[in-house]
């Protein structure tokens, strides 16, 4: 489930001034990916790894058109049914739609390849962000939908807002998050609310980051919790 993971980085990256003559002699083809080390591997405000740290990496291959594919994954410990492992697959298109407003759309598949039993949980989530960078930070809405499929006997929609501010003359960007999920995925028929806040500091390749995160479900693998995480790009 690499889109909340890796938000922080995204946004980091997302940030990162471009001008127009670089744009025109970029490379057809970019590979870039990143390994990281985080506290507790949580999707949505709830923890995968009974609270446990998780080492996750992904690598992505994008072209210049703005179309992308690549692979994330994680360790996990969610029971025999899942397995040890994460590994999601996606494509998807990013690109600007007018002056400081930029467009993510995308099809991921998650999958559990050490998954046992006839239960495996295998399935599609199409996801959406957009994005305006108004000077000193930058917001962003989207979504992610699951249709009704074999593995989750229903559909899902995930809605969030997000919103991350550079603080001038440092390395830091603060950033806030506040989703809502409700479907078959939801541990609770009427849905929850997941919430976040935090700071990324990135020093070259190395980014460190520091969030609090925190639901409305009141269960144990969903209590406040403080995140940190370390991450090294390429």
């Amino acid at each position: 489930m690499y889109f909340a993971s890796s938000a922080g980085l995204a946004l980091a990256l997302f940030l990162l001034p471009v001008s127009v003559h670089a744009a025109e002699n970029a490379p057809d083809f970019t590979v870039s990916g990143a390994a990281t080390l985080i506290s507790d591997y949580r999707f949505r405000g709830i923890s995968l790894t009974g609270k446990d740290p998780a080492v996750q990496a992904t690598v992505n291959l994008s072209h210049k058109s703005g179309i992308y594919v690549g692979t994330w994954t994680s360790s996990l410990d969610m029971g025999d049914r899942y397995g040890p492992t994460e590994v999601d697959f996606y494509s998807g298109w990013s690109g600007a739609l007018a002056a400081r407003t930029r467009l993510d759309v995308a099809l991921a598949y998650y999958s559990y390849p050490g998954g046992e039993g006839s239960g495996k949980i295998e399935y599609f989530e199409t996801t959406s962000r957009l994005t305006r960078d108004f000077g000193p930070f930058s917001a962003t809405v989207g979504s992610g939908y699951s249709w009704s499929q074999a593995a989750l006997g229903g559909d899902h929609l995930y809605l969030f807002g997000e919103t991350a501010a550079p603080v001038p003359g440092t390395p830091l960007i603060l950033r806030a998050h506040g989703g809502r999920s409700k479907g078959a995925i939801s541990p609770r028929p009427g849905g929850y609310y997941d919430w976040s806040v935090g700071a990324d500091a990135a020093l070259g390749p190395i980014t460190l980051g520091l969030s609090y995160v925190d639901t409305d479900l009141g269960t144990s693998n969903a209590d406040a919790a403080a995140l940190f995480s370390l991450t090294a790009a390429f």
